[in-house]
């Protein structure tokens, strides 16, 4: 049972969240060998200026060794 959360800057229409949760949900039942209907996928908007505070020192930062795709950027 899958479960993914993205969080991304806020301004992104319905649709495209749609659109994204769909396609990572295929390619997470390929790649993994479950159903798609097995798969649960989240996107919460989060303001720009709230990214380091509320995304990178929680999630980012203090997991970085198990990440398996890390950021191209830092907020230091």
């Amino acid at each position: 049972m899958p479960h993914v959360e993205i969080q991304c800057f806020s301004g992104r229409t319905e649709k495209q969240k749609r659109r994204c949760a769909e396609g990572i949900a295929e390619v997470i039942a390929e790649t993994l060998g479950c159903k798609v209907s097995s798969v649960s996928v989240a996107i919460k908007d989060v303001p720009e200026e709230e990214w380091k505070e509320k995304v990178w020192d929680v999630s980012i930062a203090p997991e970085m060794e198990e990440l398996y795709k890390k950021p191209g950027y830092t907020c230091e």
